[in-house]
């Protein structure tokens, strides 16, 4: 695991659209994973700007959804699928046929599960995944004590992750679902490349548990410690509990030009 720290949110998205950039010229028909929320929207934007300056070519690029709320109507504003498209997919210039998500509105949403899980292998695999991380140190929403195993399911969030997400649905806790669809920590694990952002204070802890703490469960983010390409990107602030921090950032100078994100 490679953990960088940088100043703030802005150049952590930078730091990240660069790895995106190179990816996409090595691979320009590359499946990008995306996550929703607020922290990687530095990401997009910085993706977003090099598209159109010309310094990177995103229109063969494919996105793959993370995860998705159970039960809104389609077409919904806050639906993981419309962030998506209104976030990455339009500001990049794609089609929605670039777009892939799971149905959370599917009738059979256990088949639903199951069919995303087939449609990404049979897209031949995330090539890079963007991740965020809950303060409890969940990903996607593989709430604490999820199986390490697990593929895509149906989850019950957390009353902590319906708080954390009201403010996308008026501040209204009633309007936030219960449950959602997401890809399963064996699922995000077969991407080839993890990539994680964390900023502020008040993810400091999750961080610090993800990269320095045991491999368990109750920390759900503390698997990318398993998989042999994850980056995680932190901030000053995220990056206060993290004992190590000095020699992260001594890696990071010295880190060889070849070696890439």
């Amino acid at each position: 695991m490679e953990v960088v720290i940088v100043k703030d949110a802005k150049a952590g998205g930078e730091l990240i659209a660069d790895g995106i950039a190179d990816l996409l010229r090595r691979k320009p028909d590359a499946l990008l994973g995306v996550a929703t929320g607020s922290t990687p929207l530095p990401i997009y934007d910085a993706l977003t700007a090099q598209v159109a300056a010309g310094s990177v070519d995103a229109s063969r690029a494919r996105i793959a959804q993370l995860d998705e709320y159970v039960g809104l109507p389609t077409g919904h504003p806050e639906s993981y699928r419309a962030t998506v498209l209104r976030q990455v997919v339009e500001p990049l210039g794609l089609s929605e046929d670039a777009f892939m998500g799971p149905d959370g509105s599917a009738e059979d949403v256990q088949a639903a599960c199951l069919a995303y899980d087939k449609a990404l292998r049979d897209a031949g695999g995330v090539d890079l995944q963007i991740l965020g991380i809950g303060t409890d140190g969940h990903i996607g929403f593989n709430e604490p004590c999820s199986s390490l195993a697990s593929r895509t399911r149906i989850k019950t969030l957390t009353e902590q992750t319906r708080v954390d997400n009201a403010r996308f649905f008026d501040n209204d806790i009633e309007q936030v679902p219960h449950h959602v669809i997401t890809q399963g920590i064996g699922t995000i694990l077969e991407a080839r490349h993890l990539v994680l952002l964390a900023t502020g204070e008040g993810k400091a802890e999750a961080v610090a548990q993800t990269v320095e703490g045991p491999v368990a469960a109750i920390v759900p983010a503390s698997a990318l410690q398993l998989h042999p390409h994850a980056t995680v990107v932190v901030d000053e602030a995220a990056a206060s509990k993290l004992k190590l921090a000095d020699y992260f950032r001594h890696t990071f100078v010295n880190k060889p030009d070849w070696q890439g994100i």
